[in-house]
């Protein structure tokens, strides 16, 4: 498989960042090496990306557990113990066989994150995912929390769904310092990370909102995938109540003559989930890279 489809190499090329994006993209392989192995064993939080088989709408999601609820168990297999809510739109997708996802692990705690991208299959327990790109990105935009608690006697909400973001929701967002962005391409999927400074998602209306795309690793793997395909899902958390607030829709890429990169995207559903994770971090400690905003 190809690092790179010709989206991604299309902007590669835009930006003048080819020779770093081949130097980068060394990194990626299917294997699971015993550094990711353990890092994975320590994390109580695991973000993942797939296309709704029952609907083709493309959604973020989350889970949580006591650390090792996530884990390798071999050089090619990740191993997640749990199941979503049953109400939250991928549910299908992880207990379809076959099915392509992508996962994000974020550390807070140590501003590290890993990537794992594969083939699901449902277990008694939960899931595996059969890797096929392993990778880690660099700690830029990740906002330090130091610690968590894992809450077992908190309860999950309905969730609530709508055609457009509420008041009270897109404070939520313009409050935010994180999100999660799932996209794909052909049958390949990619979740990624992105952080700044509350206020770096921008509302343009109820169903319209937008982010300055930051310099990062030169791979352009989530901005190549929505100029092929505009399908994307956005997920936003409450670090402190659990509540989780998904977003599905479609994305696209404007340029300025700056070179600056903005992301558009367009709500066609939300689904926002009181209590949805049963983890509790303490306050952020902003990156040192995120960029200034301005107005």
């Amino acid at each position: 498989m190809a690092v790179y489809h010709e989206g991604s190499r299309a902007l590669q090329d835009q930006a003048g960042v080819r020779d770093m994006a081949d130097h980068v993209g060394r990194a990626i392989g299917d294997r699971i090496k015993p550094v990711a192995a353990a890092f994975l064993e320590l994390q109580p939080l695991l973000m993942l990306g797939a296309a709704a088989p029952n609907t083709g709408r493309v959604w973020a999601t989350a889970l949580a557990g006591q650390p090792g609820f996530v884990r390798a168990t071999s050089a090619h297999r990740m191993s997640v113990t749990g199941r979503l809510h049953p109400n939250d739109p991928l549910l299908p997708a992880l207990t379809t066989g076959g099915t392509q996802v992508a996962t994000i692990t974020l550390d807070p705690r140590t501003r590290r994150r890993m990537r794992l991208n594969g083939r699901l299959r449902p277990t008694e327990n939960g899931f595996e995912v059969e890797a096929e790109r392993v990778f880690a990105n660099c700690p830029k935009y990740i906002q330090r929390r130091e610690r968590f608690e894992l809450l077992s006697e908190r309860t999950v909400g309905t969730p609530s769904h709508s055609g457009e973001l509420t008041p009270a929701q897109r404070a939520f967002i313009a409050s935010a310092d994180t999100f999660f962005v799932a996209s794909v391409h052909g049958g390949q999927v990619e979740i990624s990370h992105r952080g700044g400074n509350p206020g770096f998602v921008r509302l343009d209306s109820t169903r319209r909102l937008s982010w300055q795309d930051y310099p990062g690793n030169a791979m352009f793997l989530t901005l190549g995938n929505l100029a092929s395909d505009p399908r994307a899902g956005l997920l936003f958390l409450d670090w402190t109540t659990g509540t989780t607030l998904q977003l599905t829709g479609e994305g696209h890429t404007e340029f300025a003559a700056d070179g600056e990169r903005r992301v558009r995207f367009t709500v066609s559903e939300t689904i926002e989930t009181p209590g949805a994770l049963p983890l509790r971090w303490s306050d952020p400690d902003p990156s040192p890279a995120n960029p200034t905003l301005t107005t």
